[in-house]
C-alpha cells in the first residue's frame, strides 16, 4: 500500500465508486449487462465519488478510495495516477463495525488522520421490487437493515473514527453526499431504493454541526437533487431524451471542494444542488 506523501493532506471518500458505473450493480440491473464507458469523460465514469476523488487529488490531496471490493475502484485509481494524483484503495464494508474500525486503522497507519471525509456511500436495495411491492408491508427486514447500515449506522461509525482527530486538530471537513429523500419522508415508488433512512443521515449532519462546529470541524449535508451522470444513467431513456435534467458529477465535486475551502466566518451547513430545468425538491 502506498504511503501518503510528506506534507499532503488526506481526503477520504467513503463510497468512491458508483452502482451506476459501467459494470455497477444498478447498471446491470437496469440494462441487463455492463456498458462500454470509453466514450464518456473520465470525470463521470465513477459518479459523484469518483469525481470528488479526482477533484481533491487534482488539488494536491492524498486521496483514500474506500469500496467494498478493491476491484471496483481499480480503474478510478489508475485514472487518478494518470492525472498525476496520489491515492490508495482501502476496502470497507459499512455493514460491519469491525470492517469500519479496521479500514480506518489502516488509513491512519498508511496515510494519516483525514483532513476531509466525504461520506458518499450508496445502495440499491428496493429497486428490484415489482410495482405491487411498493408498500412498506412488503419491504423485507433485511432490505431495511441494509438501508439503515448505509444511511444511518454507517456514517455514525465513520464519524466516531475521524471526528476525534479533527476536533483535536481544530480543523477538518465532514461532508455528507445525500439526496432529496433526506428532506422528508416519501413513499417509495417502483424502481426506487428504500430511502427513508436518508432522513436520519441529514439529521446526523445537523447534530454533528451543533456538536463539532465550535471545535473547528465543518459539517455539511449536500442534497444532490436530480439524476447524476454516469455510464449507467447516461444510457437511460430519460437522460437521452432530456439531457438538461442530468447533473454533471464534475461540477458536483467542485461544490464539495468549495465547501471545504469556505472561510470559517461563512460556513454552509446544507447545500442543495438542482438542475436548472427542474423544480427543487422540498
Amino acid at each position: 500500500m502506498a504511503k501518503a506523501l510528506e506534507g499532503k493532506k488526506v481526503a477520504v471518500v467513503v463510497g468512491a465508486t458508483s452502482k451506476w458505473q459501467a459494470d455497477g450493480r444498478n447498471t446491470k440491473l437496469a440494462h441487463g449487462k455492463a456498458l462500454d464507458d470509453s466514450d464518456l469523460p473520465v470525470g463521470v465514469r465513477w459518479g459523484i465519488g469518483g469525481a470528488i476523488a479526482q477533484k481533491f487529488a487534482a488539488e494536491g490531496f492524498f486521496v483514500v478510495l474506500t469500496t467494498r471490493s478493491a476491484a471496483n475502484a481499480s480503474g478510478l485509481e489508475a485514472a487518478i495516477r494518470e492525472q498525476g494524483g496520489d491515492c490508495v484503495i482501502v476496502e470497507l464494508d459499512l455493514s460491519k463495525q469491525e470492517s469500519v474500525a479496521a479500514a480506518f486503522a489502516t488509513i491512519r497507519r498508511e496515510a494519516g488522520d483525514p483532513h476531509v471525509l466525504v461520506y458518499n456511500a450508496g445502495y440499491l436495495e428496493g429497486r428490484d421490487l415489482p410495482p405491487e411491492k411498493e408498500l412498506l408491508e412488503h419491504i423485507p427486514v433485511e432490505m431495511f437493515d441494509t438501508a439503515q447500515h448505509i444511511a444511518s449506522r454507517g456514517p455514525f461509525l465513520v464519524a466516531k473514527e475521524v471526528l476525534p482527530a479533527m476536533r483535536k486538530r481544530g480543523e477538518g471537513s465532514f461532508f455528507f453526499s445525500n439526496n432529496s429523500s433526506s428532506l422528508r419522508g416519501r413513499k417509495r415508488m417502483t424502481g426506487q431504493s428504500l430511502y427513508y433512512p436518508r432522513v436520519m443521515m441529514r439529521t446526523l449532519a445537523q447534530v454533528l454541526t451543533e456538536e463539532y462546529s465550535e471545535h473547528g470541524v465543518h459539517v455539511a449535508n449536500v442534497v444532490i437533487d436530480g439524476l447524476i451522470d454516469s455510464p449507467g444513467t447516461h444510457a437511460l431513456p430519460r437522460a437521452r431524451q432530456n439531457p438538461e435534467v442530468v447533473m454533471n458529477p464534475v461540477k458536483i465535486a467542485e461544490a464539495f471542494y468549495y465547501l471545504h475551502t469556505q472561510d470559517r466566518s461563512v460556513w454552509t451547513h446544507e447545500l442543495q444542488l438542482t438542475p436548472f430545468s427542474t423544480k427543487p425538491s422540498y
